[in-house]
This record gives structure tokens, sequence and C-alpha cells, in this order.
């Protein structure tokens, strides 16, 4: 059992009682070390499987673990040890006990689709015009935070969010009349049961004596107090991760978990799996480089258990459309060798930067494929945009103009729609020129007088824009972004950031189109784009184009790493974690095996026009470049205005930050009492 282990392995797969974290780095083996010791538990301890439990984030971690911890017990051990994610122990355990919250056990979960549906049901019926998307992240972001209705109802102070707040009262009174529950209620409701029922508390720990958790890195607030809980009358706690992997910030979870694991859990043993088995080892030190620059980390050294291996290369471009170029003609040397297509990939840190890609490889004809994401042509989005362009070019394409009838919303529901539709096929006119056509007190008639102001206003613009659009196509998107405003409306949703720069992606490279070829019209470049956006189907064996978040866990013989410039890797601005982004850095390194390419250009588009760029940081930081432009620094825990919290002072609001050695000092501000403390010696309040 224990005979394919190393040392740190195997001291970690046969450590028994009490809290244990395992900081395994990228590529040492962590799921095998986690299954064997849920396995030594089992077959050579002599634990009941009864008595484990294993959570994991998804279904396939999950179901792998389960296949290997199978593989290795004997055969006839009888009971199966509870292997599952959080969410499916969250179900199993309300099934048994949310009774004790006054409801039946025969409820039903409601999907992400279903959330949304009902969300928008009463977003309707309280009248809150807000961006859905919004509403269910908030939901969400309320649960997760263990916060009532009430709660949040009392804290909102801007109105869109008082919004929220009483839409969250609406939603959670329905799926409780409705005995519904959706998946942050698997997790929520179990813990409030646990912590408000202490008998079934202690019964629950005694049940599951020794606890694993995979991804730890990974977990939020709400997790973390529902392990406590679990674990909360042995201590058993073996929890895997790597703090350097934490790069889910974003979406809640909190890197304090594991960065603290040893503070909140007496007598932690912990042991570091730093023998990497994916990546030679100048590829090695270039992630070990990087990620030292981070000083929020528990610290360790990958080394390569595979030898030295190649140099990190360094790809420099003119532009993206250069970039795509070299990379496709790196690859196609690669396939005539006889690479295999799929141990090729290429990263980015920002969706846009796809597309270049896309165009590039298919007019190499390299076939690919676009891991976790849409294709840039097929994005909502942009979309959106080419519908309205053809509108312009084509007023008799129905498939187009219902497309954007309401985006943005212009109060214009189906019914409307389903009247227009009807009122175009007895007039034998497209519907746009039906609209156009009528007299307003027709169409008041026909719809509501709301509906026909809106729908005056858009048919007023469009034809101003398709006769702008045969006039001059320079400055056309600004007078289309002016008059549509398709970036207010998708920079309301939660993911609204990546979207507009979507949006300014295909503005820029609109633009760009317009100055290499001043005589091209609105018809010449949707014809362009159709052909770009119809690649012949994708081959089996396809090079893989995706973002760093989507090749976390995945591994390339070759790989290609795009963007590196200043602020598209990494980005800047307002809510930009630096630490966060270096440890996607650190990921997008430690993905490739044999054959590194870091590629930075000296322009690109940048909220839809072409700048010039800075190679990133990150080059400099990983030692590959030597560049006196380039601040090759630590990066502070905080900033100015940051609140913090002291355990002697309280919390207090960051006033200064200085550089103290190989630390940073704070100026701090405790209620009038200003102190300069150590970095060290304060946590994020």
């Amino acid at each position: 059992m224990l005979s394919g282990l190393n040392e740190r392995q195997k001291e970690a797969a046969t450590h028994i009682d009490g809290p244990l974290l395992i900081l395994a780095g990228a590529g040492s083996g962590k799921t095998k070390t986690l299954t064997t010791r849920l396995t030594y538990l089992i077959g050579e301890v002599g634990i009941d499987p009864l008595n484990t439990l294993t959570l994991t984030f998804t279904n396939k971690a999950a179901q792998e673990m389960r296949e290997r911890a199978l593989g290795m017990l004997a055969t006839g051990t009888g009971t199966l040890p509870l292997l599952c994610t959080f969410h499916k122990f969250g179900l199993l355990f309300l099934k048994m006990h949310i009774e004790k919250l006054g409801r039946k056990n025969n409820f039903v979960i409601i999907d992400s689709d279903d959330k949304k549906r009902l969300v928008r049901s009463l977003a309707k019926e309280l009248k809150i015009d807000l961006n859905l998307s919004f509403l269910s992240s908030e939901i969400s972001k309320y649960k997760n935070t263990l916060l009532t209705p009430q709660e949040v109802i009392a804290k909102a102070e801007l109105e869109d969010y008082r919004k929220a707040a009483l839409l969250f009262e609406a939603y959670q009174n329905n799926i409780e009349e409705n005995n519904l529950v959706d998946f942050d209620d698997l997790l929520m409701l179990s813990y409030k049961i646990l912590a408000e029922n202490e008998e079934l508390r202690k019964e629950t720990s005694l049940r599951y004596r020794y606890i694993m958790v995979d991804e730890y890195q990974d977990t939020n607030e709400l997790q973390f107090k529902l392990l406590s809980l679990l674990a909360s009358e042995h201590d058993n706690l073996c929890v895997v991760g790597d703090d350097d992997q934490s790069i889910y910030g974003w979406r809640g979870a909190n890197i304090r978990n594991i960065l603290e694991f040893h503070e909140c859990f007496e007598n932690t043993k912990i042991v570091k799996l730093e023998t990497n088995y994916r990546s030679t080892q100048a590829i090695l030190d270039a992630a070990n480089t990087l990620i030292e620059h981070n000083s929020r980390r528990i610290g360790k050294v990958l080394e390569s258990h595979r030898g030295e291996g190649k140099e990190v290369e360094l790809m420099h471009s003119i532009d993206e459309s250069h970039e795509a170029g070299n990379i496709a003609q790196k690859i196609k040397r690669l396939l005539a060798e006889g690479s295999d297509p799929n141990e090729i990939a290429v990263l980015y840190r920002i969706n846009a930067l796809s597309r270049s890609l896309e165009e590039g490889f298919s007019k190499e004809g390299i076939s690919f494929k676009l891991i976790g994401g849409i294709r840039f042509y097929e994005r909502a989005e942009i979309k959106d945009i080419i519908s309205y362009f053809r509108i312009f070019a084509n007023p008799k394409d129905d498939f187009s103009f219902l497309r954007i009838v309401n985006k943005p919303k212009r109060g214009i529901g189906k019914t409307s729609i389903g009247k227009l539709i009807e009122a175009a096929r007895e007039r034998d006119s497209s519907i746009f020129e039906t609209v156009a056509s009528l007299p307003t007190n027709e169409l008041e008639s026909l719809l509501s007088k709301r509906a026909a102001k809106a729908l005056g206003r858009l048919v007023s613009d469009i034809e101003e824009l398709a006769q702008e659009a045969n006039e001059n196509l320079y400055n056309f998107v600004e007078l289309f972004e002016e008059r549509i405003g398709l970036k207010e409306y998708y920079n309301a949703m939660v993911d609204g950031f990546e979207r507009v720069l979507n949006i300014d992606e295909f503005y820029g490279y609109f633009r760009d189109s317009i100055m290499k070829n001043p005589d091209l019209t609105l018809d010449e470049f949707l014809n362009d784009i159709s052909l770009q956006s119809e690649q012949d189907q994708v081959d089996e064996r396809s090079v893989n184009i995706m973002s760093i978040h989507a090749a976390k866990g995945l591994e390339f013989e070759h790989l290609f790493v795009i963007g590196m410039e200043e602020e598209f890797f990494p980005l800047l601005g307002d809510g930009c974690n630096m630490e966060e982004e270096r440890r996607l850095g650190y990921v997008a390194i430690t993905r490739a095996k044999s054959d590194l390419t870091l590629c930075y250009a000296d322009s690109r588009f940048y909220k839809g026009r072409r700048k010039q760029l800075e190679k990133s940081r990150f080059l400099g930081e990983a030692g590959l470049v030597k560049n006196s432009s380039l601040k090759v620094t630590r990066s502070a825990d905080y900033k100015k205005g940051d609140l913090v919290k002291h355990k002697i002072f309280g919390i207090g609001r960051v006033q200064a930050v200085t550089k103290s050695g190989k630390e940073y000092k704070l100026l701090i501000n405790f209620g009038g009492n200003k102190k300069e403390i150590l970095s060290s010696f304060v946590k994020p309040a």
C-alpha cells in the first residue's frame, strides 16, 4: 500500500490522529497521498469505513478517488467509506435532519437555471429592474456568509443592495413555502442544524471520526465553519491543498482557511509534498522564483523528479496577430515532428485574447478546441453586436432584430413581440420595416405606451446608425456605443468585467480592420467574421485553448502562455489582488511538463484602442528577464485604506505602507491611536 510513496507522502499517509495539513505542491501526487491515507486508515489501522468522511469539490475528483481507494482496499471490506462532494454530503445530511428546521425531507433541489427563473419571476413581481445574474450572485453571497434576509435588509445602504435584499427575502420565503432548496442551502442549512442542535453535532462528529478534505485552499467561510463543527469532538481533520494555487478568491474562496489552519486547530502536523513528478526543474525554477514574491504563503520549494530539462522560452511579438502566427508556426513544427495535439495548449488570463488565437489557428488550418469557454464570436455580447450590425446592413433580417429588440432591456415582452410578428406577417413585411412604418397611435394601440416609445427610439437609432455605416465607418463604434449602450448593459452583470473586455476587443478589431482597409464596407466585415467563426468540425485530436482558471488540474507537454504584459497579466486596477494574480502565474507555469513558452507582445487592443504595452513584471519576478523598468519587488499584503485586526489593539485602518527588510511596516489608526506595526502581526478585518 505504501510502496509507491516517497518519504513525505508516507509520513502524511500514515499520520492517524490529530489535525493534519498536507501542503501539496503542483504535481506532487496529492490525490495518491490522500487515497492512500484513506485506505491505510481502513485497511491497516482498522478504522470502520463508516467513521470516515472524505470531501471533494467535484464529482469527477470524488469518482477518481473512490476508484483508487477501492482498488487498494482488500475485497470483502464490507461497508464503503463516504467519499463525496461538499454538496452531496449536505444533501444526505438534510434528508435525515431537515425536519429539525420544521421542514419535510421530501424537499426538491433547484438548479442554477431554476433559481434564475424564480429570481426573474420575483423581480418582475416586485418591479425590481436589476440584472438577474447580479441578484442570483448576491443571494449566494448572503447564504454563504450566513446572513438572514432581515440582517441583509438592515445592513443594506445603497439602493441596488436594498432591492437585492428585498428580493432575497421574497426568494427565501418562496422556496421555504414550496419546500425547495438551492445549492447554497445544502451547506447553509446543514450548518444551521448542527450549530443549533448540540446533541446532533456531537453525535455527527463522533460518527465521522476521520475527516479528509481535498483542495482545501478553495474552501469558503461557510465550508470552514461546517468542517469545524464536524471535527469538533476529535480534531481528526486532514486537509490537502496548496496555498500557492488559491485562485478563486473572486468566487468566495478564503485563502486564510489554509494559511491559518495550524492556528485554528491546535497541534497541527504540517507535511510538505515538494517533489514534483510533472515538470522539469527549469520550469519549476521559474515557478518557485515567481511565487516567492508573495508574502501570504506558508512556503515550500518544488523539486523535479524528472531532471533539469530545457530552458523556459520567451516569445516576443509585435502584436496579437503576429503572436498568433508565431505560435501557429511553432505548433505546426511540433505536429510535423509527431507531437500529440492533445498535449499542446495555449493559456491566457483574459478570455478576450482567444479571438486572435482562434483566427490565427483557423488561417493556418490548425484544429483547436476551446476548453471551458465559448468561442469569441459565439459569446452572447459579441452576437448581440453582430446582430445590430446585420440590421444596419439589412433591415429585413428578422432573426437579428428579434435578438436585439430587448438588449439592452426596453420593456418589450413576449406578448409584444408576438403582436409585432403577427403585424409584420399581415403586411408581408419585415418586423423592423413594420415598426418603422406604423404611426405612433397605431403602435401604441398594438403595444403599451412604454413599449411603443422604446421601439420608436430603437427604430430612430437604427436608421441613423445605418446611414452612418454607409457614410463613415471610422468612428462608427463610438456612435454605436453612445446610442445603444451595450457596454453599460453588460457591465452590470456579475461577469461584466470579462464581457466588457470582449466588447472592447471586438471594437478594437473593427477599428483595426477599417484602418487597414479604409474602403471596407459593413457587409464585407460581417462576411469576413462569418467565415472566421464557422471553423470546420473540430478534430478529436486538437490543440487546446483555454483560460488559466480552466487549466487548473491539467498538464501538457508543450505549453504557451500569452498576454504576458502589464494590465493583461497581471491585471491591474481597482479590485486587483496582486498575490492572487501571482498565484495564477504559478498555476499557469506548473501546467507545463517539458516545454514552456511565455509570450508577450508590444501592443494589443486595450479598452477598444491599440495600446503600447510593457512586459509583465512576472517575467522579471520569475528570473527570466533582467530589465530595470520592471519592478521586481515583494508585494504588500495590505494597502492604504484596508481594515486590519490586531490581537491587542483590535480593528484599525491602514494609513501608510512602507518596506521594512523582508516585511512591510504599516501605519495603522486604531480609533485615533496611531501605531506602526509589522504586517505579519495583523490580519484582514
